[in-house]
C-alpha cells in the first residue's frame, strides 16, 4: 500500500498542481487509513464498503468532527479512483457511501466599528508598526486567506493598478485593493520592507523582523496581540477578518458572484453563508461597499 500512496501523492501533485495545504491534507488522511487496515488486518485492495463504513464510523468514535471524516471520505475516494484508474483495484469502496451532513457554521464577523478599532492599533512609527498596519489593512481589504497572503511575493502586487494577484495551485485570481490598504502597503513596501528584509533576493511581502517569510503562525500572533491593544472581547482570527471582508461587502450591496470571486470559492454555496448578514440598499461595485475603499 505504501507504493500506491507514494505513487498517488505523486499523480496529484504533478497533475492536478494543487496547493501544499491541500497535498498535505490528503496524505494525513490516506495515512491515517494506512494505519487503521494495517492494525485490523484488513487489504486495502479488497476492502469492502461495510468495512469503508466501519472505519468512517471509527473515526466519529474517536471524536473527528463531521467536516473531518466528511474530507477523509472524500480523500479516500480520490485515492480508490485513482487505483482504478492504473488497474490496482477493481472497485471502488467508498462508491455511494454519503458524506456526513456538515453543518454551516455562522462564521464569526467584526462590526464595522470593531474594524475600525483594530485597524487603528498598528502605530506607523516603526518598522514593526508600518509592516503591521500594511499588513491587518491588506487582511481586511482582500478577504485572503492568512496561507495565501504569507505566500505573496512582492511580484503580485500591483500598486500602480492597485490589485494584487493571488495563486491558488493552478488557479489564480486579482482582487482590488482599497485606497487606505494601498496607501499602508507603499509605506511598508517602500520603507520598512527595504530595511527588514537582510537579503535582496528575498521575494516575500510580509517578513518578519529577521527579513525572512512571515509564518502562518506570526500572522496569527499579530492579529492576538492588536486584538488584545484594541479590548475586544471576540476572538479575533486572520479567518475572522476575511469573514467580515465578506459580510461589510454583501451588507453594503456588493453582487455574491463578485464576493465569490474575490474570496476564491469555486461553490457558490460556501458564499451564500454570509447571505443571512445581508441588508436591503446600495447595489455597487467594490468602491462603494467597502467600507475602507
Amino acid at each position: 500500500m505504501e507504493k500506491q500512496i507514494k505513487s498517488f501523492l505523486e499523480f496529484i501533485q504533478n497533475e492536478k498542481k494543487l496547493s501544499d495545504n491541500t497535498l498535505q491534507s490528503y496524505q494525513r488522511d490516506i495515512l491515517q487509513f494506512e494505519e487503521y487496515v494495517e492494525e485490523n488486518r484488513i487489504n486495502y485492495a479488497k476492502i469492502t464498503q461495510e468495512e469503508m463504513k466501519a472505519y468512517l464510523k471509527h473515526l466519529q468514535e474517536i471524536g473527528k468532527k463531521a467536516s473531518t471524516i466528511s474530507r477523509n471520505l472524500a480523500s479516500l475516494r480520490s485515492f480508490y479512483q485513482y487505483l482504478i484508474r492504473v488497474r490496482k483495484v477493481k472497485h471502488d469502496p467508498t462508491e455511494d457511501i454519503q458524506s456526513p451532513k456538515v453543518e454551516k457554521r455562522v462564521p464569526s464577523v467584526l462590526t464595522s466599528q470593531e474594524v475600525e478599532l483594530l485597524l487603528e492599533q498598528p502605530k506607523n512609527v516603526d518598522l514593526k508598526g508600518a509592516r503591521d498596519k500594511a499588513m491587518l489593512e491588506f487582511a481586511y481589504a482582500t478577504g485572503m486567506r492568512v496561507t495565501e497572503i504569507i505566500s505573496l511575493n512582492v511580484e503580485d502586487v500591483n500598486l500602480e493598478e492597485g490589485y494584487v494577484t493571488c495563486k491558488q495551485g493552478a488557479k489564480q485570481r486579482n482582487i482590488p485593493l482599497g485606497s487606505l490598504s494601498l496607501k499602508a502597503l507603499k509605506e511598508y513596501m517602500n520603507d520598512a520592507r527595504k530595511v527588514l528584509i537582510k537579503n535582496d533576493k528575498e521575494k516575500a511581502l510580509f517578513v518578519n523582523v529577521n527579513g525572512r517569510r512571515l509564518t502562518r503562525q506570526g500572522f496569527w500572533k499579530i492579529v492576538k496581540y492588536y486584538k488584545e491593544q484594541a479590548h475586544i472581547t471576540k476572538d479575533i482570527t486572520p479567518h475572522v477578518l476575511r469573514h467580515s471582508f465578506a459580510t461589510h461587502l454583501l451588507q453594503n450591496g456588493a453582487d455574491l458572484k463578485a464576493i465569490q470571486t474575490m474570496l476564491g470559492h469555486s461553490d457558490i454555496s460556501s458564499t451564500q453563508v454570509y447571505m443571512q448578514f445581508q441588508d436591503p440598499g446600495l447595489k455597487d461595485v467594490y468602491q462603494k461597499a467597502h467600507p475602507r475603499a
